[in-house]
């Protein structure tokens, strides 16, 4: 049995890893992980996540295209230059292509409560995309669990609609998210935290 000292630990080494091994991820790992996910609290507990698995070479290269066309187009508004833009998109696609494994991560309201009021709406919808969260943090934790890197990536905000037309998603999986997983090639270093004074105000009795 693992002490609390252990757990702390475990949380405390998690890392945001970029560079994977080529190797494959067995099936059962990443239905593992994703059982795992399904743990995480949410509102009303209403499980407002949707998850899509992505680990063929086909399917991986027409999302990263299709996300890419479109970053292109916007970098192109937003003036950067022909060599900036041709950096940016190839490191974009390179990191979808080289992740064996991608998980899109959905939010879908169609169980949340439903009010006449904007107020209302607009608290349900951010009590769903926390829920969802929650369960992208156990993506996360699972992942490291198995002895797997993996990164969060918010790209797919800015490319809702394209990523739910390149991999055929029902209309309403709202996505979120993106994890890329694999075997590390390389673990990075501790990046520095915050001061815990810093973010913490403490309310004695």
């Amino acid at each position: 049995m693992p002490t609390k000292e252990d757990l702390h630990r475990f949380l405390r080494t998690r890392r945001s890893v970029r560079r994977f091994k080529p190797d494959p991820i067995p099936a059962s790992v990443i239905e593992e992980i994703l059982t795992t996910a399904t743990f995480a609290p949410s509102a009303h507990n209403r499980q407002p996540w949707r998850f899509c698995v992505v680990s063929d070479l086909p399917a991986k290269t027409h999302l990263a295209e299709a996300m890419v066309s479109k970053y292109q187009h916007e970098l192109e508004n937003d003036k950067y230059t022909s060599d900036e833009i041709l950096h940016l998109v190839a490191r974009s696609k390179d990191r979808i292509l080289s992740a064996p494994v991608v998980i899109i991560l959905s939010v879908d309201m169609s169980d949340m409560d439903t009010y006449p009021d904007k107020h209302r709406k607009k608290a349900e919808y951010i009590m769903a995309t926390q829920s969802t969260a929650n369960a992208g943090m156990h993506i996360l934790l699972a992942a490291h669990a198995e002895g797997l890197g993996a990164v969060w990536v918010c790209s797919p905000l800015f490319a809702q609609e394209t990523v739910q037309s390149a991999l055929d998603l029902p209309k309403t999986w709202e996505p979120q998210a993106m994890y890329f997983l694999g075997y590390p090639a390389k673990i990075p270093e501790v990046r520095e935290r915050k001061s815990l004074n810093d973010v913490l105000i403490s309310m004695e009795m």
